[in-house]
């Protein structure tokens, strides 16, 4: 995959932005519809446990996000297991006719944090069943390995516990992800909480952010998300056009001998 590219592939498909964006928790359907629409997105996810459940209002979610042009990518939150995961899978690829699948195992109930050996079985039946495995992991280098040995082509680190806001916690971590494994799209999910936190995510050379809270409960949740797309599209050039490497003691900006410009 091209890092420098515009558009970036993901299960044969070429998107151009790389902001994808979430459902829950929206003040009203209407919002919902203004923040797709500012943020510019082509990929907004839907929790299939809480729409079968009815808990998200109606059904008038996923006609909202087909109007816009998006595509869907259902996800398994709050399942606990490989086994109710994989059902759930199957059911929302049934129902919305869709076989990319954001696969998520939660395997602590304080941080959600997922479970990595539950998260690899059920990737690895997924991936034989046909899907477009997103799966949700923690930045553990062996684990991602481990979902890529089954098939997965594309990664979703966290970049703190769900819903936190607390940013990237770890960025030795994702760099060394995006070190170790420079040719798989890489899209941090989780933890988000401000724009800026985004650009750092693509500064890293991350291709994309996943996020949800921090524009669904923002004050004005159509503004943050024409934010958060501007702060996205800003990291991912700062990236392309070379960030000046951090040094240890000042470096004069202004020369004070020889030519101003090279020549």
């Amino acid at each position: 995959m091209d890092h420098n590219s515009a558009d970036f592939l993901i299960g044969g498909v070429a998107l151009r932005s790389r902001f994808f964006l979430g459902t829950a928790g929206y003040p009203s359907p209407g919002v919902l519809r203004e923040a797709i629409a500012a943020s510019g997105t082509e990929v907004v996810t839907l929790g299939l446990k809480r729409q079968l459940s009815g808990s998200a209002g109606d059904n008038g979610f996923v006609e909202i996000i087909r109007a816009s042009g998006a595509r869907l990518l259902p996800n398994t939150a709050g399942c606990r297991t490989a086994r109710e995961a994989v059902t759930l899978a199957h059911m929302a690829r049934e129902l919305l006719q869709t076989h990319w699948i954001k696969l998520e195992v939660v395997g602590d109930e304080h941080t959600l944090q997922p479970d990595p050996f539950e998260l690899v079985d059920a990737a690895a039946q997924l991936v034989k069943d046909g899907f477009e495995v997103f799966p949700y992991c923690t930045d553990d280098l062996v684990s991602c390995q481990r979902l890529l040995d089954v098939g997965c082509s594309v990664l979703m680190p966290w970049g703190a516990p769900i819903g936190s806001g607390q940013g990237l916690l770890n960025p030795w971590a994702l760099r060394t992800l995006r070190a170790r494994l420079p040719q798989v799209p890489l899209i941090v999910d989780a933890g988000i909480g401000a724009p800026s936190h985004a650009a750092q995510a693509m500064e890293l050379g991350f291709d994309a952010v996943l996020l949800n809270s921090a524009v669904a409960q923002a004050s004005d949740p159509v503004g943050m998300a024409g934010a958060f797309r501007a702060a996205i599209e800003a990291g991912r050039l700062g990236y392309r056009s070379g960030l000046l490497a951090p040094q240890p003691m000042a470096v004069a900006s202004t020369p004070v001998a020889g030519r101003p410009f090279e020549v």
